[in-house]
């Protein structure tokens, strides 16, 4: 019985298979990883004054509750629709055609409510346009 080992039995670490499983593993993680894009836009904010702006006496102010419904002059708009709104604003102007407008929003009005109502001025030649908001409470009073 020969219990002696020969040079050629002797064993050898093959390997191939183990650079395969690394390639494989690469390409998942290069497939399976998603890319952050952040994208920034620089703006500065315009700042608002803390003093009120004086108030004409012949404004169109447009009110919108939390559910996007128009109030124009305190009488609410049949629907919200763009051509009812302008019928409604037209009604109010009369023969008026430079007159500024206030658009007073609730803050859980729907995004598209305040944009249909700055479309529907627009559309109808009022470029004096602002947005009402409050100042916040101090926490002393």
């Amino acid at each position: 019985m020969n219990l002696r080992r020969s040079r050629s039995d002797e064993p050898d670490v093959n390997l191939t298979p183990l650079i395969d499983v690394v390639f494989i593993l690469l390409l998942f993680f290069m497939v399976s990883t998603t890319f952050q894009r952040e994208s920034e836009i620089n703006i500065e904010l315009p700042e608002a004054s803390a003093e009120p702006v004086e108030e004409r006496d012949e404004t169109l102010e447009i009110v919108i509750d939390a559910e996007g419904h128009y109030f124009i002059d305190e009488q609410q708009v049949v629907n919200t629709e763009l051509e009812t709104l302008k019928q409604a604003i037209e009604k109010f102007l009369g023969e008026r055609s430079e007159i500024p407008v206030v658009i007073r929003a609730d803050r859980q009005t729907p995004y598209e409510s305040v944009v249909r109502a700055m479309d529907a001025t627009a559309q109808l030649g009022l470029l004096q346009m602002s947005l009402a908001t409050s100042q916040p409470e101090s926490a002393g009073e």
